[in-house]
């Protein structure tokens, strides 16, 4: 009689910790794996990107404060050579700088310390699931003009040119596409991006519109292809994509 196969185990996704506050970072890396995660940690900033090359995570966890080079540092030297790779930033309570800082400069995500193991998990989780290549089939391609969009692949064509952009970036791109000619409020879209509820003050949004206003429009100030629409939210425009 033929034996049956036994399940497959999901596959374990390796992680990267860069924090140097040892007792969390234990503390997060004993619950992570807990979860079913590969974690890596280090404590210096200057080690990151060499970490990064070796151990090729699917997301890494970055504190701000770290000796050798700041985490702000460590997430730009990231975002110039892993464009895609998800990063979420752990950054001091209620600092709104570092929160903005880390988002313009290619951050995906950011939670406040102290934190919960168990919010930092589920951030992680939807982090992770924004940033899938399953999470369309390869020729779901969205297109709207000369802008192209294939999930699979997770890239983005604009004037036959590939335009490389961030986790965040991308995932917007993707939903303001999906709903193109839709007026999108700020907590619709971070609903979809980062699984929270708008909090009132949370610039996440802004600051990734504004990024993917630099990079397509001629004149980011006028704002035709991605538009602002006051007191409602943001909309992609179809007419402008020629």
């Amino acid at each position: 009689m033929l034996g049956t196969c036994p399940p497959r185990r999901p596959a374990v996704i390796p992680l990267l910790i860069v924090e140097d506050d040892t007792a969390l970072a234990e503390l997060i890396a004993t619950y992570l794996g807990r979860q079913g995660y590969a974690v890596t940690v280090i404590g210096r900033g200057d080690e990151a990107l060499a970490a990064v090359q070796r151990l090729r995570p699917q997301l890494v966890v970055l504190d701000v404060m770290l000796p050798g080079l700041d985490g702000l540092q460590v997430c730009r030297q990231l975002r110039a050579t892993q464009p895609s790779l998800p990063i979420l930033m752990l950054t001091a309570l209620d600092d709104s700088h570092d929160q903005v800082l880390g988002l313009e400069i290619g951050a995906d995500d950011y939670v406040s310390k102290p934190c919960e193991p168990r919010v930092l998990l589920a951030r992680i989780r939807t982090l992770l699931r924004r940033c899938q290549l399953v999470e369309a089939p390869a020729d779901d391609r969205l297109t709207i003009g000369q802008l192209q969009l294939l999930p699979g692949e997770r890239q983005v064509w604009w004037r036959d040119q590939l335009v490389e952009l961030s986790s965040t970036e991308f995932n917007l791109l993707a939903i303001l596409m999906r709903h193109a000619g839709e007026v999108l409020s700020r907590d619709q879209l971070i609903q979809q991006l980062r699984g929270i509820e708008f909090n009132g003050v949370d610039r996440s949004v802004d600051v990734a519109i504004s990024k993917l206003r630099r990079r397509f429009e001629e004149h980011p100030g006028e704002a035709r292809r991605i538009k602002t629409v006051w007191g409602k939210g943001y909309l992609l425009s179809r007419a402008e994509w020629d």
